[in-house]
């Protein structure tokens, strides 16, 4: 006889593991038949009457109904965990039972309330935790940045370059395109193991800024170059945005916006994944927020930039001070690169401990690109 067990039994005529049944709820108690065993022996049956039970709950989860009788072999333990038999069982089973059986109920709501409160705390411990040394860990942090290839952070600065650049007044050559291309080009050509190629872009506006995207596609607004009295300190502002692509600060911040998964897709190599990222960030990438310890490691590279290119480098700290005094510090460039009196000290002092050394000037005259630009003559506003 083949039967489809339902329960399974223990008792001292059992193995250690138990014995598959097949349980029927009658009127008068439980039918229980046995499967047969590996001997070959017949499948067998015993009956059990209600008020031969007792009744708990019990399982891994504490999500069966256990009943206990004592055989004519010893005492049984029968693990119900079908929900139709423990359904048929609490139908059929007579008054006396209605207690035990609501208290078994109970230890089952009890337990699993127990489950839910301790699995909770846990998963949200491990929640916080991931999070916070996901996000709030330089050190994994770098590690994710270390893991994506520049090749990848080329595409990626590229496509937000071409998608600002095609809403923009470009100029493409003349004084003010070479000077720029100039600066870029001494600067980079100081940097050791350089992975990146700079592509320099001036843009007509009245903005006073100049950003570098991840990947080194740099931006420079004419309004900056109209601000400056000196090329030292427009390559002074370059030096500052090269180093955040030269340091990855731009990769550092789009891990922390973006998440896990950005990452991910771009470090697989996933097109779908990259086009939402660039959808989500958009023209955000130019205005991207940059933590004071980012901006205090771009200061101090770039100042090194600049002395190893032998360019002036306190053009750098002079142009910094004027904005900042400017409508007291109320000036657009400064809103994503905040300049404190602090951080020109900072510069100061550094500049101060490098040895003395003479600036090698440009192959361009500065009057003359100001003057192309518009910019009124004399000094600076």
């Amino acid at each position: 006889m083949t039967i489809s067990p339902n329960a399974l039994c223990f008792g001292d005529e059992f193995p250690a593991t138990g014995a598959p049944c097949l349980v029927q709820i009658e009127a008068h108690g439980l039918t229980v038949t046995y499967a047969p065993d590996q001997d070959g022996a017949e499948s067998r049956s015993e009956s059990v009457c209600f008020s031969e039970l007792s009744v708990s709950a019990g399982g891994l989860n504490h999500d069966q109904l256990v009943l206990h009788w004592a055989g004519s072999t010893g005492q049984k333990t029968l693990y119900l965990k079908n929900p139709d038999v423990i359904r048929a069982f609490r139908q059929m089973a007579p008054d006396h039972m209605s207690r035990p059986l609501e208290q078994a109920a109970e230890q089952v709501r009890q337990a699993r309330q127990r489950h839910r409160v301790v699995w909770g705390l846990v998963s949200g411990t491990v929640l916080v935790v991931v999070l916070g040394l996901w996000f709030g860990s330089d050190a994994l942090v770098e590690l994710a940045v270390n893991r994506i290839p520049v090749e990848w952070e080329q595409k990626l600065g590229e496509s937000a370059y071409r998608e600002f650049l095609a809403g923009q007044d470009v100029t493409k050559d003349g004084l003010a395109v070479a000077a720029v291309k100039e600066m870029t080009q001494r600067l980079a050509s100081h940097v050791p193991n350089n992975p990146y190629r700079f592509e320099v872009t001036v843009v007509k506006s009245d903005v006073v800024n100049a950003f570098a995207l991840p990947g080194g596609y740099v931006v420079v607004f004419t309004g900056l170059m109209k601000k400056a009295e000196s090329p030292e300190e427009v390559a002074g502002v370059l030096a500052h945005e090269l180093n955040h692509v030269l340091q990855r600060h731009g990769l550092e911040r789009i891990i922390k916006q973006l998440g896990f998964v950005a990452v991910v897709s771009i470090v697989l190599g996933n097109p779908p994944g990259l086009g939402g990222v660039m959808k989500q960030l958009g023209v955000e990438l130019m205005t991207l927020k940059f933590g004071r310890a980012q901006e205090t490691e771009a200061d101090t590279t770039g100042l090194d930039l600049l002395y190893r290119a032998k360019i002036n480098p306190e053009g750098m700290i002079t142009f910094f001070q004027r904005l900042a005094e400017k409508d007291e510090g109320r000036v657009e460039w400064l809103s994503t690169h905040p300049m404190s009196s602090a951080r020109a000290d900072h510069l100061k002092a550094r500049l101060a401990e490098m040895p003395k050394q003479k600036a090698e000037p440009f192959s361009f005259e500065w009057p003359k690109v100001r003057e192309v630009l518009g910019a009124s003559s004399g000094s600076a506003p």
